[in-house]
């Protein structure tokens, strides 16, 4: 006998009708809006191939040039309502091509570029225009998909279709960057500029772990790495001990997005965490978006991009050669001797990141006759603070336990022969 679904009383569920697709009639603007309705309502049916199909066609190039015209536009105004809810260019492209490939992180970054061109270069943040070149955008998306990607016309316009839809459907971020158009240099306190001096010192920690992450030797990997944390611990404290005694707006509340991804995205992310923490910064995991939120001051941030980034490079490498190996069993090692690779690496890389990080503060401490502890403890103090207010309550998650041994192992001999950071749970969005 079947079953049948119980439903509340005096309540009626109600259905929505499939799209059949638009009338001959309709304008390209109309086409667009009505699929990409149906795709992000699920009732798409045959109605997005007949809307693909009519915006293809080029029997009439007028009417061509009209639908080009109008998808060039809705991706114009895709981007411009994206980023009002808190997504950067590099951001919403990285998530389109994990949600449908690279065609559709193509027609993103067209759309970011289409969206600056709006805008005059004084209401730009130069990090958000930066950052839109960087992504190569094309500048015909429909040319661009049909010549890089091998998609036929109408499957270019579905295409871009598809991505309309995915751009309308990405949730609601906090605002880390103003968005163009938006932008005033002078409206708050502008952030502090770089002297020679920083950008020297940036510039030796990148070559350090550039070196660590293509040496061949272990040893020499880890020296390095541990040399590129000194510094970078020391140069905060320089920069803490100069801002001590400094007026004005804390710049606590300073935050960047990382993206974390699978597999073992939640090693990855606790990875993140014992970085960021040994760097006086708080990392919250968005685990459904994969990526982390970064929030501290803007030369701990940068350490912990930089930091976080080589580290990524280092266990990888060193997993694929430990993953060649044979368990005690003498089966090749496999899916959980990764995971607990990665989960170890990022637990032994937190211990040893808070050793370096203790040992250059006690040195500082020595030669300056000065207790950095009341200092450090009062800025981590502002960096809660500024989670806090941005985020809100939070969640904590723990970590799964590791299912492989000799992959455990492995993975905490890699850390030590890598580099330094306390296993501590993963702030979970």
């Amino acid at each position: 006998m079947g079953s049948r679904k119980r439903r509340a009383p005096g309540r009626r569920e109600r259905t929505v009708p499939d799209w059949d697709g638009p009338s001959p009639a309709s304008s390209a603007a109309e086409i667009i809006s009505g699929a990409v309705d149906a795709l992000v309502t699920g009732r798409g049916g045959g109605g997005v191939d007949l809307a693909s199909a009519l915006l293809a066609d080029t029997e009439d190039p007028a009417r061509a040039r009209d639908a080009e015209q109008a998808l060039a536009a809705a991706l114009r105004e895709a981007a411009g309502a994206v980023w009002a809810r808190g997504w950067q260019p590099a951001e919403a492209v990285r998530r389109l091509g994990r949600l449908l490939g690279p065609a559709a992180a193509a027609a993103g970054a067209h759309a970011a570029a289409a969206d600056l061109e709006r805008h005059s270069c004084a209401t730009v943040d130069p990090v958000w225009a930066a950052q839109v070149r960087s992504l190569g955008a094309p500048a015909d998306p429909l040319a661009h998909l049909a010549d890089a990607h091998g998609l036929l016309r109408f499957e270019a316009v579905e295409q871009v279709l598809r991505t309309l839809a995915a751009l309308r459907a990405l949730p609601p971020l906090q605002r880390l960057m103003d968005p163009p158009g938006s932008h005033r240099p002078g409206r708050t306190r502008p952030a502090r500029t770089r002297t020679e001096v920083d950008r020297g010192k940036l510039a030796r920690v990148r070559a350090l772990l550039a070196k660590a992450e293509s040496t061949e030797f272990p040893e020499e990997a880890e020296a390095l790495s541990a040399r590129a944390q000194e510094l970078m611990a020391r140069h905060s404290i320089d920069r803490a001990l100069l801002e001590a005694d400094e007026e004005g707006t804390s710049e606590a509340g300073y935050a960047r997005r990382l993206p974390v991804d699978a597999p073992y995205d939640d090693s990855k992310a606790v990875l993140l965490h014992e970085v960021a923490e040994a760097n006086h910064c708080r990392a919250v995991w968005h685990r459904e978006l994969e990526t982390c939120t970064v929030m501290g001051f803007p030369d701990d941030v940068d350490a912990v991009d930089l930091l976080f980034t080589s580290l990524l490079v280092q266990a990888e490498a060193a997993m694929r050669a430990g993953s060649s190996v044979r368990d005690r069993s003498g089966r090749r090692a496999g899916k959980d001797f990764r995971s607990s690779f990665m989960s170890a690496f990022a637990v032994r890389v937190g211990e040893r990141l808070t050793e370096a990080a203790r040992s250059v503060r006690d040195a500082v401490q020595a030669e300056a006759g000065r207790d950095l502890v009341p200092l450090f403890a009062a800025r981590e103090q502002e960096v809660e603070k500024a989670v806090e207010q941005v985020f809100g309550a939070l969640t904590y998650e723990r970590m799964r336990g590791p299912y492989s041994e000799d992959g455990w192992n492995a993975g905490r001999a890699a850390a030590d022969a890598a580099s330094l950071g306390s296993r501590r749970r993963v702030t979970d969005r």
